[in-house]
């Protein structure tokens, strides 16, 4: 059985992320990363439908140690993954990538301050268990059973799960959902297809920006690659956190903004209620990015179209709505969601007793109360994912950094609920249709304290990368074998 200091789960943005900050700020602490699948980059390997892309810019969603060099800030899946590999290939990380493995069990001693990990593959033990595998289940995407599906004679599929050989070309083509992934798909597939129809029960805030920032090339072509990557970094960093602050505090006039910035870029047949008005506030669920407002010159050049409505069934030709309107479908295209996990679905105990995730609160946004030498990097909801994981890291290597200098073995968050006044809230606080099906299975968040997670990075900067780590909250302690001799 191979030992480690340190096993990370995924070897995606997070994780890979994760291994470059031990590689420098924990170096002495030896490392492997398990990934379930044969290549690395999570989710930009897993997703393969026509137009994906990230929702964020590259500046932030690309590493801080790592300058994004390509033209496009808004970048597609390929561009991302072949940056995920170069950067692994660049630092060494690839060599530290065990394929294959997908983690199954996870047992905690404290007697001998060890993870006992059982994958598909092999058994380890460690010393922290590092999950970096984010929150998504990536064996299915969220299924609908919609009424009348085994009559519909055309093909049905779902953008987690996109055949290699799938040709549209032609054909007519309905896109069931108002997200992120349906606003990509529209104006991706529209092009080749017949006719793309996006269907949606209800609408989402979409906000149009150019894929590419103009002012960052600028930037680029005069100052040092490291110093001009750093200084857009901070801009959008800042401008996102402004945005969404103000968002949240004056949410009617972002309503607005938000509408009448639509309303400009609709053709006139298509009226923005009500299929860009959505019933809840700005930022209760993830704005929807339209990179050079490409959905909105489908609709206009007629490519496309967007009706709202619910299924009332499918007919053997297409959809029939509620309403009773009929859209004639080849290919229905279901971007109905995503199902959400926990750790990766690992089956966790600790000294014996099973570990329910939805028990536990999260500490600092990424350790579980009662569960020591474990951390699970999440990023924001709000901004770009490897803003808040790459944080992650850093603490995380700065808590094995003190477990050494204090010659402790055992690090784990204690929780008393009883000192809030305030129910618990997932910790993925939003309203999103994905997220409130995952309420029962994910870890909970406290009303204050450590055990808030805050969209906030400027705060946690300040809370990950200079608070203290001998908080009074963490508690450390030697294992108890140690104890005992």
């Amino acid at each position: 059985m191979v030992h480690l200091d340190v096993l990370i789960v995924g070897a995606g943005l997070s994780g890979i992320g994760a291994a470059y900050r031990l590689q420098t700020q924990a170096p002495s602490h030896s490392y492997a990363i398990l990934e379930a699948r044969d290549d690395l980059g999570g989710t930009w390997d897993l997703f393969r439908y026509p137009g994906v892309r990230s929702d964020s810019d590259m500046f932030t969603l690309g590493f801080p140690f790592h300058p994004w060099k390509a033209a496009k800030a808004i970048a597609d899946g390929p561009s991302i993954l072949e940056y995920l590999h170069e950067t692994a290939a660049t630092y060494g990380i690839d060599k530290h990538i065990r394929f294959g493995q997908r983690v199954l069990k996870a047992s905690w001693s404290s007697e001998d301050a060890v993870w006992t990990v059982e994958t598909s593959g092999d058994s380890y033990t460690c010393s922290f268990l590092y999950v970096c595998s984010g929150y998504y289940n990536y064996d299915s995407g969220y299924v609908v059973d919609f009424p009348g599906l085994t009559d519909f004679q055309g093909q049905v599929v779902h953008p987690q799960h996109w055949p290699e050989d799938l040709d549209y070309t032609g054909k007519r083509v309905v896109v069931i959902g108002s997200g992120a992934t349906a606003v990509t798909l529209v104006p991706a597939m529209a092009p080749a297809a017949d006719h793309v129809t996006m269907l949606q029960r209800s609408p989402s805030y979409v906000a149009s920006r150019p894929a590419s920032d103009a002012f960052s090339d600028k930037l680029r072509a005069v100052l040092p690659e490291r110093l001009a990557h750093h200084v857009i970094r901070s801009k959008n960093v800042a401008f996102s956190s402004a945005v969404y602050a103000a968002f949240r505090r004056w949410p009617a006039h972002a309503a607005w903004l938000l509408n009448s910035r639509v309303a400009k870029l609709l053709p006139d047949e298509v009226p923005i209620d009500p299929h860009f008005t959505p019933q809840y506030k700005p930022w209760d669920q993830r704005l929807c990015l339209v990179p050079d407002a490409d959905l909105f010159q489908a609709l206009r050049d007629g490519s496309a179209s967007v009706v709202t409505g619910e299924v009332d069934t499918f007919t053997s030709d297409g959809i029939r709505l509620r309403s009773g309107e009929e859209l004639p479908a080849d290919l229905v295209v279901t971007a109905t969601g995503l199902q959400m996990v926990a750790l990766g679905q690992i089956d966790l105990t600790v000294d014996g007793r099973r570990v329910h995730p939805h028990e536990t609160f999260v500490y600092k946004g990424m350790m579980l109360s009662g569960v020591p030498n474990l951390a699970w990097c999440i990023g924001y909801t709000n901004n770009s994912w490897t803003l808040r994981s790459d944080l992650t890291s850093q603490y995380v290597c700065r808590l094995l950094n003190h477990l050494d200098a204090t010659g402790t073995a055992i690090c784990v968050p204690e929780i008393d609920p009883a000192e809030y006044d305030a129910p618990p809230r997932p910790v993925v606080d939003l309203s999103s249709g994905y997220i409130r099906r995952a309420a029962g299975l994910l870890p909970r968040q406290g009303s204050n304290g450590p055990w808030r997670l805050r969209q906030n990075y400027p705060r946690d900067i300040l809370a990950l990368r200079y608070g203290r780590v001998a908080d009074g909250t963490m508690q450390f302690r030697p294992a108890e074998a140690r104890l005992a001799g």
